[in-house]
């Protein structure tokens, strides 16, 4: 096993930067996860510690190895991507040993690493069939099968679930999770899917234009997100975000949230100044809670999910969201079952739920 160690990694393709100087520290034996939308450099940050892409500047280093022109089968590492790619004429047993093959590794040997996947991964029945004869799930299972058998010291996955269903996502998540506390090797998981990097991460690193928004364990960025990207980022449903107008910070932070004809009063060591523009941070849940905060709703739809529903609403004063506005707000109710669209309701919260971001920066008030 190994830990790994970026220290301001950049990426140029010509005059373009993707890559803006990323500091990371990876402990040995941690399951961190790259997420972030589209675009924002994960699979390219991914491919640079797998040596698929040249590292434009700064050190990277994994197991104390600088590995920065170290070709990628010499760094241990091992790389399981988005398609299964397996080879279609070979059986599983010969697409998982087929590495190990081209390297020059005894055969014996190989059925032996082979047998030893194949059962961590449940695939002892399957070692004869070829892919096609294989679920989406199974495919996936023996790309992975064909990255444990190198004995990798970090294990990379680039977005590996996303060709399957959602039930079989949700299970590939628990066999994942699963594989990582048996072997307990470094990995290191690329996903769009905040829902995945919640469950799987022992740390999350968020992304946005190539550079770290911020990076920790799963429940941290949810409760104590560093901005307002990574507030509305990470949590399903996402976070609300409501327009405020610091009136005064002498004492508790006091707070107009205009749109609800409403006042939040907020303790912040960071005593903004009178007329900040600011977004007051709600996520569903807080109201399921209750609390002296009160925010008035009239319902625009109803989603029941059996143990919860969610209200989307606007403010019953009459001001409506735009496609350039805040979306509506969405409440988290346990007894919502004769809710019905067109109702005014009265939602309550704790003040001290509520997260306070400078409109201007984007960075959390505290």
């Amino acid at each position: 096993m190994a830990g790994l160690e970026l220290s301001d990694i950049r990426k140029q393709y010509a005059d373009i930067s993707v890559i803006h100087g990323v500091d990371l520290s990876i402990p040995d034996g941690a399951f961190t996860v790259f997420v972030g939308p589209s675009g924002c450099g994960k699979s390219t940050l991914l491919r640079m510690v797998a040596g698929l892409e040249e590292i434009s500047s700064g050190t990277m280093t994994i197991g104390g190895r600088v590995v920065n022109e170290v070709e990628p089968a010499e760094r241990g590492v091992a790389m399981v991507f988005q398609t299964y790619a397996l080879y279609p004429h070979m059986t599983v047993a010969e697409n998982m040993g087929f590495g190990l093959r081209m390297t020059g590794t005894a055969k014996s040997e190989i059925k032996t690493r082979v047998d030893a996947a194949a059962s961590i991964l449940k695939l002892e029945p399957y070692l004869q069939r070829k892919p096609k004869a294989l679920s989406g799930g199974q495919r996936q299972r023996v790309a992975i099968g064909r990255a444990i058998v190198r004995n990798p010291e970090v294990f990379l996955f680039d977005e590996p679930l996303s060709n399957l269903d959602a039930e079989l996502r949700v299970a590939m998540r628990v066999e994942i999770a699963r594989l990582h506390q048996e072997l307990g090797t470094t990995m290191i998981y690329v996903t769009h899917d905040q829902v995945e990097a919640m469950t799987l991460a022992d740390q999350i690193v968020v992304l946005r234009d190539g550079k770290i928004e911020q990076t920790g364990a799963p429940l941290t960025l949810y409760d104590d997100p560093d901005n307002v990207f990574v507030a509305g980022f990470i949590g399903s449903p996402r976070m609300n975000f409501i327009k405020g107008k610091v009136e005064s910070s002498d004492g508790p932070t006091r707070i107009s949230l205009s749109e609800h004809d409403e006042l939040l009063e907020r303790p912040l060591e960071a005593r903004p100044s009178p007329g900040t523009d600011v977004l007051v941070g709600l996520r569903p849940e807080h109201f399921a809670k209750g609390g002296e905060g009160s925010l008035s709703l009239r319902v625009d739809v109803v989603e029941h999910l059996g143990g919860a529903s969610y209200i989307y609403a606007e403010p019953s004063s009459g001001a409506q969201t735009s496609a350039t506005d805040l979306p509506p707000v969405v409440v988290e109710a346990r007894t919502a079952r004769n809710v019905r669209e067109g109702e005014t309701f009265t939602a309550h919260y704790d003040p001290l739920d509520a997260l306070v971001f400078d409109v201007a920066s984007g960075l959390r008030l505290r």
